[in-house]
């Protein structure tokens, strides 16, 4: 088990903008997540300082997104990434047995890329290889989209770093990056352990145990229509809790930008050309 721990960091990788996001994360995170599974933890910020229960707090420094995790990759010394955002909210237990298991297998066979998240995009092969109930399935690359995707993966590092082109923002970083993996075409492997947003199953499991979950939270810098289960959920905590979801439920009602800041509104396009015509014919 040591020798996944030293292999292995979990890194949730945050930009400062989303601070707001970050108790939440915290929160469902320490309520789901069980820190007897042997990684090392790391929370990336840009410059802020940020506190997370569990976490090691390390910064990147500004820079287009995938400029910021090269750094942060080529600052921490393990072999294996497994990669989190800030506004992906667990809300069901994880299994210490399954991420023991899956980390030794991935040092043992030099595994480049294990998908742990359900989604429609994917297409994919049966081994027989399981895992707790869950079969380690081959994606089909050219049946699927989305072969770079920033939801929860599990990466050798160095294949990672192969992946980020500089100045890529993140959905320049999925869109081009799936092409190169296209014509890659290298062994990805995928496992249904996380329900992404609810979706269901891509594989033939074996009645697989303690299945998890997350929602990504965030829509284009505001809270989406997930994050309501969690003030829910919230609510009916500690009074800090009651407070942050007094917050959020605020920030969702106003349509607020995660730094708290009303959104732009967008002028309808005939009120434009109503004024460009008026102003005009004055």
């Amino acid at each position: 088990m040591s020798t996944c721990k030293n292999n292995v960091a979990l890194l949730v990788h945050a930009c400062d903008s989303y601070e707001f996001l970050y108790k939440g994360f915290d929160y469902t995170f320490s309520e789901n997540w069980d820190f007897k599974i042997p990684c090392n933890y790391y929370f990336a910020t840009e410059i802020i300082n940020a506190d997370v229960n569990g976490f090691t707090n390390i910064q990147s420094g500004k820079g287009e997104w995938a400029d910021r995790l090269v750094t942060l990759l080529g600052n921490i010394d393990e072999e294996y990434v497994l990669y989190f955002q800030e506004d992906m909210w667990l809300s069901k237990p994880v299994n210490l047995m399954f991420f023991t298991a899956l980390f030794e297998q991935a040092i043992k066979n030099d595994w480049q890329q294990v998908k742990l998240h359900s989604s429609g995009v994917y297409k994919t092969k049966e081994t027989t290889n399981f895992i707790e109930g869950f079969n380690i399935a081959e994606i089909d690359n050219e049946a699927s989209n989305y072969l770079m995707s920033h939801q929860i993966t599990l990466w050798k590092k160095d294949f990672l770093l192969a992946q980020l082109h500089k100045k890529e923002h993140p959905w320049r970083n999925e869109r081009k990056g799936t092409r190169r993996l296209k014509k890659l075409n290298p062994l990805i492997l995928h496992a249904d352990y996380f329900a992404e947003n609810g979706a269901e199953e891509n594989n033939k499991n074996k009645n697989p145990s303690e299945r998890s979950e997350y929602y990504a939270v965030s829509f284009n810098s505001t809270l989406n229509h997930n994050a309501i289960r969690f003030i829910e959920v919230l609510r009916s905590g500690s009074q800090p809790q009651k407070d942050y979801a007094a917050e959020l439920l605020n920030h969702y009602d106003n349509n607020l930008t995660h730094s708290g800041k009303e959104r732009p509104k967008k002028e309808d396009l005939f009120k434009k050309l109503k004024t460009y015509l008026s102003k005009k014919n004055s």
